[in-house]
């Protein structure tokens, strides 16, 4: 696999619990996530999962939920999340420093009975961080780790 993956999909989620609308284009904050989401501040200002790992879940599930079903910020493709905490992620022009692993919640379970469960290990709830530059960022851009 290379360096470089996509992004492939951005959600702002509009107040807790609330609905997550999926957009083109978004705007980072430095210090507290994306603009316009509900959860700003802390180690957890934006959340991110992997298209491949989201397909992979589905087809053991046998079900084809929306990945906004996630309720994450970002999803990436080509690039792995497993492992990664403290790693820093390019996206665009933006860093995102990686803390830790997003655990399933509850909400999973009520997206599809058996899911919660399905994504607990090896990262398949995503990850977590915060945001290290203001700037842009737009589905399609390019994302890669840096060293």
């Amino acid at each position: 696999m290379n360096n470089t993956g996509k992004l492939e999909a951005i959600w702002l989620k509009r107040m807790k619990r609330g609905p997550m609308d999926s957009v083109e284009q978004a705007t980072l904050k430095v210090g507290r996530g994306l603009v316009g989401n509900a959860n700003q501040g802390g180690k957890r200002q934006v959340t991110i999962i992997e298209k491949e790992v989201w397909e992979s879940l589905m087809a053991a599930m046998g079900t084809d939920l929306d990945p906004s079903a996630r309720r994450a910020n970002l999803m990436v493709s080509d690039v792995r999340l497993v492992d990664s905490r403290h790693r820093i992620l390019r996206i665009g022009d933006c860093r995102v420093r990686i803390y830790g692993e997003t655990k399933p919640c509850e909400q999973m379970d009520e997206a599809w009975p058996g899911l919660r469960e399905a994504m607990y290990d090896k990262w398949g709830g995503g990850a977590f961080g915060e945001v290290l530059d203001d700037g842009k960022i737009m589905v399609g851009d390019p994302i890669q780790w840096l060293e």
